[in-house]
């Protein structure tokens, strides 16, 4: 984590001086994204629960699969190095993805890329979610009308290969004990009962992510 937070601030740094050396623009992003089978994809498909995101149950391989959210988010853009053919450009953008599920899947993105004069652009960096952080890469056409510009980009962002470690846990369930066997003679309880298992070490991916996001930016 302390390796994520201190990469995160260089690029911070980065991003903030190149937002004061030409122009700032800022505006909504809509879009769309698919998970490959990952954590992420069965939290947003239900079968997993936020906090089982950490420790995958024995039964995970049977109910992974992937699945497509949407994406709404706000998109910052700074302009530098300015050669009229070619424009640098460094984007911070912060999405939320399954909210039409009753899900919240944030993820924060900052890319320096260029754009051409024709509109053509691409840019990579990292990105920060629940899966961890990785690199996203970036091309798209950004759409020109006076002041807004309407860029449409499709990300992609690879997964990796993670390791879980074995544990062990129990269910615990509040059922009727029959200690003679013979239903109804009167002997029959409620009690605890613990039920301990053990899940053994075993690889997972993360997931890839594939989106297209259409952007609203204004000049301020």
């Amino acid at each position: 984590m302390k390796r994520i937070i201190y990469t995160l601030s260089i690029v911070l740094g980065l991003g903030l001086s190149a937002n004061a050396q030409i122009e700032s623009l800022a505006g909504p992003r809509l879009g769309a994204v698919y998970m490959t089978a990952s954590p992420a994809s069965n939290f947003l498909n239900g079968t997993l629960k936020l906090d089982e995101l950490g420790e995958l149950p024995e039964n995970y391989d049977d109910i992974t699969k992937g699945a497509l959210t949407s994406l709404y988010g706000w998109q910052w853009e700074s302009r530098f190095a300015d050669g009229q053919a070619v424009t640098g450009i460094v984007e911070w953008i912060v999405l939320v993805a399954g909210m039409e599920k009753g899900k919240f899947l944030p993820s924060v993105s900052s890319m320096v890329g260029a754009r051409t004069e024709s509109g053509l652009e691409f840019a990579m960096g990292p990105n920060l979610s629940l899966g961890g952080i990785a690199m996203v890469f970036g091309m798209g056409y950004n759409f020109k009308s006076g002041d807004l510009n309407m860029p449409v980009n499709i990300a992609f962002v690879p997964g990796r290969t993670v390791t879980q470690e074995a544990y062990t846990d129990g269910v615990e369930e509040y059922i009727e004990v029959d200690p003679d066997g013979i239903p109804g003679n009167g002997d029959e309880y409620m009690d605890n009962i613990y039920t301990p298992f053990s899940v053994p070490e075993f690889d997972y991916h993360t997931g890839n992510r594939f989106s297209i996001t259409v952007g609203f930016n204004l000049a301020r």
